[in-house]
């Protein structure tokens, strides 16, 4: 989804889906890997501590998922389309934790396996897919919910989360080209928020739907699939 609006800013790199290489400078890159590596490791401990057996297999479905859904495009405007980046869904279902390992997962598969994003932007994009739109998807949800009521409410609130996780992510992408001398803030910023403002709302559609179908067919995985962590051993 990020790399829509990046086309748009260099036409002439192709429809890459995440940001390829040479888009970041070396610090930038460096510092993607340093904040992806540690998120996810962080993630790692808290979700083997945090889990309980049924989130194993969720995490699995998720991930198939996910890796589907992003290989689908739905039109936007002007010509342009987006996909589900699935942040905020995995993470409402998941949590935080496990979310991120299941996000990094498809993204580092996408790029092994599809060249979908460089290697070496590789952390970059694991930093603004993988965890921003999880911590942004996660923390909207849980401020939003309590202040709406029945399955409407629900799906409003998730709808929110997500497409504000999309636009934070573009934002932050946006950052990272501005000091990587790629295209001027003033540039990058407009083009890449502005667009996925409508993106966003694919996003939140997409998550909506996807919620309020389990929600009717398979209500217990709405259920935390973590432990509070006083709980845990």
């Amino acid at each position: 989804m990020i790399s829509i609006g990046l086309a748009a800013l260099a036409p002439s790199t192709g429809p890459a889906m995440h940001i390829p290489d040479g888009f970041l400078s070396a610090p930038v890159s460096i510092a993607g890997w340093v904040v992806a590596v540690v998120a996810v490791a962080f993630a790692a401990r808290r979700a083997e501590r945090q889990m309980n057996d049924r989130a194993v297999p969720l995490m699995g479905v998720m991930a198939a998922f996910v890796f589907a859904t992003q290989m689908m495009n739905f039109p936007v405007a002007g010509g342009t389309s987006g996909h589900l980046l699935g942040g905020a869904l995995v993470a409402i279902l998941l949590g935080p934790w496990a979310a991120m390992i299941v996000m990094a997962a498809v993204i580092g598969l996408q790029a092994v396996l599809f060249q979908d994003g460089g290697l070496v932007a590789l952390g970059a994009n694991i930093t603004n897919m993988g965890v921003v739109t999880v911590a942004i998807g996660y923390l909207g949800f849980r401020l939003l919910s309590p202040l709406t009521r029945g399955n409407a409410g629900y799906m409003l609130a998730a709808g929110i989360a997500a497409w504000l996780s999309v636009v934070v992510s573009s934002v932050l992408c946006a950052i990272e080209l501005g000091v990587s001398g790629t295209s001027p803030l003033s540039v990058a910023l407009p083009a890449m928020a502005g667009l996925h403002v409508l993106i966003g709302l694919g996003e939140a559609a997409i998550t909506a739907a996807a919620l309020s179908f389990i929600r009717v067919t398979s209500p217990g995985l709405l259920v935390p699939s973590v432990v509070p962590p006083e709980s845990a051993s």
